[in-house]
């Protein structure tokens, strides 16, 4: 029942150019609830979520006018909604540059209907706002460093630090296990929701902008590489 009411206040935005996916998408969706919007290409789809606020976004990579890659970094600069890429082309490199422009998961055509409403439910839990489990912790302070769940900042040397969505999963994965080595393989299923392997450099680059924008104060050095492995928190 929880499930069911959080769908029926769930919008999606369903971004392809072909007419006839758009329709089975929306066939899919409202089946489970949802409600849905559609645009044909990725500069009409930035213009709807600049009218109409949605929950998540499905988002096909091969367009005309703007592509996925273009239209998620276009939607990533202004917005944190979740993106679910959507293509026929499953090359570990589009995965890997899907990731690293903020897509939160992506799917290759064709696709079962139980696949894709089982991946927006996943994305859509894990997604900003989203409410944590009873008697999940919301706020974890260290030395030089305060993680805020609920409001999704992260404070340190003084400072509000601006992370990506993904960044701040990623540090609140690792601060909310500390001391807990994972590795990569572990850290693109738990943050990203991915159970492929080979996509290590996805974690890594994440773990390089981290330590950067936290840079200037303790709390950089408190994620730590664990060669050979993955990585870790600890306060030293």
């Amino acid at each position: 029942m929880e499930e069911s009411g959080r769908a029926e206040a769930t919008r999606i935005l369903v971004v392809d150019d072909e007419p006839r996916m758009r329709t089975m998408l929306r066939m899919y969706l409202e089946r489970e609830g949802y409600h849905v919007e559609e645009a044909p290409d990725g500069r009409a789809a930035v213009a709807a979520l600049e009218q109409t606020p949605c929950q998540l976004v499905l988002l096909d990579l091969m367009m005309p006018v703007m592509d996925g890659w273009a239209t998620c970094r276009a939607i990533r600069e202004h917005s944190d909604v979740p993106v679910i890429m959507l293509t026929a082309r499953g090359e570990e490199y589009d995965r890997v540059l899907g990731l690293e422009l903020g897509a939160d998961d992506y799917v290759v055509k064709p696709f079962s209907p139980r696949e894709l409403i089982a991946r927006v439910r996943a994305v859509l839990r894990r997604a900003p706002g989203a409410r944590p489990s009873r008697g999940e912790a919301e706020r974890l302070v260290f030395p030089d460093l305060v993680i805020d769940r609920a409001a999704r900042t992260v404070n340190t040397g003084g400072r509000e630090v601006g992370l990506t969505p993904k960044e701040f999963d990623l540090l609140w994965c690792l601060a909310s296990n500390p001391r807990r080595v994972f590795t990569r393989e572990q850290l693109l299923q738990k943050v990203w929701g991915w159970s492929y392997f080979g996509e290590s450099r996805t974690v890594d680059s994440h773990v390089k902008n981290l330590r950067l924008k936290l840079s200037g104060g303790k709390a950089a050095a408190y994620i730590h590489t664990v060669w050979g492995v993955g990585y870790k928190f600890e306060v030293v």
